[in-house]
């Protein structure tokens, strides 16, 4: 019995042995998998053109089309909106290809993978406000722009390089102002005077400047600050004539702030836990 047992089992190995090599992909030839990759690309369908790119780079690493492999699972990746892969491909080519002539192109789209990455699938069907997100990404983006535009200043991705990086300028200083609002809402007007002032100073030419001033003015103001407040409403008036914070004959006519008697803890405590 005890040998009848064992050839069963040995029946049983033998069969599973056979089926898992019949289940072995078949390797093919290295030309093939990049013109499966490149006709896959050009019909749109970056699902199909990834598997390819990806065997190729398995079982080809060092092969002929190693190099144009490596950049275009970069743009496929990004077109299935994969941008983490996008961004990590990239890096790689980078790694691997530093004097390559076509490491602009991995530089920007490095910078374009993180540009786009916090804003996500859903961001472009719900309302997501995306001055309210974590800045980290935009960072790396302007990083990775500032670096094309240093070093290959001639490329043919650097215009539309530095038009992101205005943008991305324009998102951090959105970002202050989001949090300045909510200091207001918080009746932290100090800490709302301190995120319009990183704005004036930091991102001056940013569509967030006219509020960042008009809300300098009005919490210096409230903080009885009158020097403070007169700059803030010179640059405004200087830079903002038509602003909507100036009445027809050119004063000044606060409307953010509203004084309130409030006791020195909530004060202290940003207006977070009340003042009982």
């Amino acid at each position: 019995m005890r040998s009848g047992f064992r050839l069963l089992l040995l029946f049983v190995f033998v069969l599973i042995s056979a089926c898992s090599s019949n289940q072995k992909e078949e390797v093919l030839p290295e030309e093939t998998y990049y013109e499966n990759a490149r006709s896959a690309m050009k019909s749109g369908n970056f699902n199909e053109a990834e598997s390819n790119l990806d065997s190729l780079e398995t079982y080809y690493p060092f092969g002929r089309y190693a190099e144009q492999a490596q950049l275009d699972l970069i743009y496929a990746r990004y077109q299935n909106l994969d941008l983490e892969g996008s961004r990590a491909a990239a890096d790689r080519f980078l790694r691997l290809n530093p004097q390559s002539e076509n490491a602009d192109y991995a530089l920007y789209m490095r910078g374009l993978a993180s540009y786009n990455l916090d804003i996500s699938l859903a961001a472009r069907y719900f309302p997501i406000d995306v001055s309210e997100r974590d800045p980290g990404e935009q960072l790396r983006a302007f990083r990775d722009f500032s670096e094309l535009l240093n070093r290959y200043p001639n490329s043919d991705y650097v215009a539309d390089a530095r038009q992101r990086m205005i943008a991305v300028r324009n998102r951090m200083a959105e970002q202050e102002l989001h949090a300045a609002r909510y200091y207001i809402k918080r009746e932290a007007y100090v800490a709302a005077n301190n995120r319009a002032r990183y704005v004036v100073e930091n991102f001056p030419s940013t569509p967030a400047t006219e509020e960042a001033l008009i809300i300098l003015a009005e919490t210096f103001q409230f903080m009885d600050l009158k020097k403070g407040a007169e700059d803030a409403i010179r640059l405004l008036a200087l830079n903002y004539p038509d602003s909507d914070a100036f009445n027809e004959d050119m004063e000044f006519q606060p409307s953010i702030l509203k004084r309130e008697d409030r006791s020195l803890g909530s004060v202290v405590t940003f207006g977070l836990m009340g003042d009982e």
